[in-house]
């Protein structure tokens, strides 16, 4: 696959060059369409190219073009996407074609082989590198693909800083949406001085054609089916109606009995580990996939392998389809023309139904794509009704027409026609300007008055916003001053600028990493690694030294979970499950209905240490106050794993998330990376320690394509594609550390549920360990079961790997802390190691809970 540098000329010659990847693309099978040709002529005569052709038309190849040009003349060259999973799939792309030695990735969590010619990153990255060094930035070439999100109202400023701050870069600006973008092109032409081809074909190599039907969706599904219309992708705009649709389907046939065994062969070892695996199993057997954001990788990756080899026929998804999912479809059904955008119900945008719908049509396979728009269900209704009275005029007038219902954002066959017709809208500057990028400004150093000021005032931003932007720099300005970060010193000739200075030392990769990171560490300190439940405390109760809630390692874990994004989904269902506890009660207490609502409003999902993180946040802000560019997010997901002792599949069932496990895993891999990388390793306890083994464990055994992703990246030499069936994690037992902590998580579940006395939950758990019996002869004994810090300990588990008459097995036992202090009860039990390493959980069967 290297054999493309291999043939670029030596020295650097552009129409040579051009020969070159016209040839190599040819003999590779994909001859270039005239929009390549002209995009990729362009790029090798040194030409700013914006590459605004339809989905399937070969971005991808003119972008490995651009590199290859890059490389060939000794310029370092920047990808940047929109999300990491596809600068993840781009730098392995690129590893095939260029080699792991030329190709490198930085993201915000770390760098592998960072100094390449060739980089993969987001556009944040990039945009933030802009700041800091302008034009001085080593990059000759930038690609920016999904250019489209210039205009997202929160992350567009990214896409516009390089093209304001690196005049001497050459860029390649793609998308298959970017409607009218003349004054970017001009402003970029006007900045650089270099010319600007916009290459804007609007002819697809495979042509679509597009529908507007009034059946219900089942029967459009079977008739397309039956046309020979599939792989059919079926849109929506939750994920939720995208799984209800997908068991909905599951009642009519979509694959014949041959096709099913085809299917079965093609799963066949792979592990379906949750709740919804055991119905992804049952549909994918069916012929129907499910494709969307909160489903485990491992998941979303079996779907993607079964229907690019032609086994699923009908894939029920969300509109993430049109960022770059490679999912080959012939068909896209579109289910409705409105979507909740997390503020309003609305229409979509042209661009919004060009992204999805250009999906359809596979090339190479496909000589044209059918792009299918579901009437609104009351349009499909009168429909029905206006047929089955047929001709009868007395039948027609008794038809009573349904209206959409009140609040409904409904959508037409004009509507279809409007957006089928329409162009993408104009894209929409979004800068915008924060602590952070003004800090970058200046570390660059030389004019910051003139780097400042041309940033804010000459953007794409109408006036009025750009005075708008300066007044917001001037007060950020105003707090560094205030918090002693910047100097501003006015004592210089007359006619110059006063000269503007920060006084502290930044780290070279400022505001590309966590930025609540040093916050993180400075609460860190704060804990005393001795505060544990049990340990000495002065006469106010507190530790001496210390802060915190009495266990350090899950406070530990508290304070870099408060730096993270929210996963709202878990969050929401956190709060839901803790209000409906307090519902009940506060009836059992006798509140009346006034007072119960008004006790609501208190309640949230957990939040440990939150009043402590805020006070400190805000002490920690007003000397380095550009953190309130991030957000400070008191929450607990590990933490709250942990103290219930559960296992994902157990958490996931617990609040009903199983639409969201994907996001649940994601959030666990992140706090994972984000413990080992800030936590010191003179502040991780062996108690962290454990704690931090169980999470990777944990994490590892659910899906351990998040790691294996990063593994991958750090050794890219190896063949990044991933067969149907996914090699399992490593056998769970090996590592003792993990392994330790998930058998003691399993008996301190019993703990916990004995210290409830909910005999029934245990008797489900071990059927034959006589709980009953058994936790009433222990409180005929003892008042309560302890389930604090030091009920927890390790040291309250005894182990013996190696017991004489069990073989293959752990006999283990767990001290009961009782109020007396005597521990003269135990939880007997045995670990079986080889069901353990089967199923990548602890298998622990208790015996009995006995006096010692």
């Amino acid at each position: 696959m290297i054999q493309l540098m291999e043939r670029m000329p030596e020295p650097y010659e552009a129409g040579a060059a051009f020969d070159a990847i016209a040839a190599w693309a040819a003999e590779g099978g994909r001859p270039l369409y005239p929009a390549q040709e002209e995009a990729v002529f362009e790029l090798v005569a040194g030409a700013h190219v914006v590459l605004a052709t339809p989905t399937g038309s070969g971005k991808s190849l003119v972008a490995v073009a651009a590199h290859a040009v890059a490389l060939a003349e000794g310029r370092r060259s920047y990808y940047t996407a929109p999300i990491k999973a596809l600068v993840s799939e781009k730098f392995f792309q690129l590893v095939e074609v260029f080699g792991a030695e030329n190709v490198g990735m930085v993201t915000g969590d770390s760098a592998v082989n960072g100094d390449a010619p060739i980089i993969c990153c987001t556009a944040e990255i990039l945009a933030n590198l802009a700041l800091r060094h302008g034009d001085g930035l080593d990059v000759g070439l930038v690609v920016m693909d999904e250019f489209h999100y210039y205009a997202d109202p929160d992350r567009g400023w990214a896409w516009q800083v390089p093209l304001l701050t690196m005049p001497s870069t050459q860029f390649l600006l793609m998308s298959a949406t970017l409607g009218d973008v003349s004054a970017i092109a001009e402003d970029l032409h006007r900045r650089s001085g270099r010319p600007v081809s916009e290459v804007t074909h609007t002819e697809r190599p495979i042509p679509l054609t597009h529908e507007y039907v009034r059946t219900p969706v089942h029967e459009t599904v079977q008739r397309l089916l039956d046309e020979r219309q599939a792989p059919v992708y079926v849109v929506h705009f939750s994920q939720a109606a995208a799984m209800e649709r997908a068991q909905a389907l599951s009642s009519i046939r979509i694959v014949s009995r041959e096709q099913r065994d085809e299917i079965a062969a093609a799963i066949g070892d792979f592990r379906f580990t949750t709740g919804f695996g055991t119905t992804l199993s049952r549909l994918v057997r069916a012929g129907i996939g499910v494709h969307h954001a909160g489903m485990l990788p491992k998941y979303r990756r079996l779907v993607e392998v079964l229907a690019q080899q032609g086994l699923l026929r009908v894939i029920c998804g969300t509109d993430t389809l049109g960022v770059g999912i490679n999912v080959p479809i012939r068909t896209v059904l579109i289910t409705a023309l409105s979507k909740y955008d997390g503020v309003r119900t609305r229409q979509l945008t042209a661009r919004e139904f060009h992204q999805v719908a250009g999906r359809a049509g596979r090339a190479g396979y496909d000589t044209s794509g059918l792009v299918v728009v579901q009437a609104p269900e009351h349009e499909i209704e009168n429909a029905l009704a206006t047929t089955k009275a047929g001709d009868d005029p007395k039948k027609k007038k008794k038809i009573v027409r349904k209206a959409a219902p009140a609040g409904f954002v409904t959508w037409s066959e004009t509507s279809f026609e409007r957006l089928v017709g329409g162009v993408p809208e104009p894209l929409e500057s979004r800068m915008r300007v924060s602590a952070a990028m003004l800090i970058n400004i200046i570390a660059r150093g030389g004019d910051v008055f003139e780097h400042a000021r041309s940033l804010l005032t000459d953007n794409h931003e109408p006036a009025a916003r750009r005075r708008d932007l300066v007044r917001r720099a001037l007060s950020i300005a105003k707090t560094l001053v205030a918090a002693g970060v910047l100097v501003i010193d006015r004592d210089v000739p007359a006619g110059h600028p006063p000269r503007i200075a920060l006084t502290v030392d930044l780290q070279p990769n400022f505001a590309l990493n966590q930025p609540l990171s040093p916050f993180a560490l400075a609460m860190i300190e704060l804990l005393d690694p001795d505060d544990v439940e049990g340990a000495s405390r002065d006469e106010t109760g507190s530790h001496r030294g210390g802060i915190g809630t009495g266990h350090y390692a899950l406070d530990v874990v508290s304070i870099i979970e408060a730096t993270l994004d929210d996963p709202r989904p878990v969050l929401n269902q956190q709060e839901h499950r803790a209000r409906g506890e307090a519902i009940g009660a506060m009836k059992a207490e006798g509140l009346d209905y006034d007072q119960r609502m008004d006790a609501l409003d208190e309640i949230t999902y957990p939040r440990p240490l939150a009043e402590l993180l805020e006070e400190s946040f805000e002490t920690f802000a007003s000397s380095q106050p550009w953190i309130r560019d991030a957000s400070l997010r008191p929450k607990s997901v590990v933490r709250d794993v942990y103290e219930r002792a559960m296992t994902f599949t157990e958490y996931v069932s617990h609040y009903g998330i199983a639409r969201s496990e994907g996001l649940l895993l994601r959030y666990l891999s992140d706090a994972d990376r984000a413990i080992r990388q800030t936590v010191p390793d003179e502040a991780k306890t062996e108690e962290l320690r454990d704690l931090i083994a169980w999470l990777s464990e944990l994490v590892r055994q659910v899906d351990s394509s998040l790691q294996d992703e990063w593994e991958q990246l750090s050794n890219p030499t190896t063949d990044p594609s991933v067969p149907v069936v996914p090699p399992p994690p490593p056998d769970v037992t090996t590592n003792r550390r993990a392994f330790g902590v998930l058998v003691r998580n399993e008996l301190f579940r019993r703990v916990q549920l004995a210290a409830l006395q909910r005999d029934d939950d245990l008797v489900a758990l071990d059927p034959d360990a006589g709980w009953p019996e058994a936790l009433d002869a222990y409180y005929d004994e003892h008042d309560v079961i302890g389930t604090g810090g030091a009920a927890r300990a390790a040291s309250m588990v005894q182990i013996d790997e190696n017991p004489v008459d069990a073989p293959g097995t752990w006999a283990v036992r767990q001290v009961v802390e009782d109020p007396a202090g005597d521990r003269d009860w135990g939880i007997e039990a045995v670990v079986d190691l080889a069901e353990s390493a089967e199923q990548g959980v602890a298998v622990v069967r208790v015996l009995g809970l006995r006096r010692l």
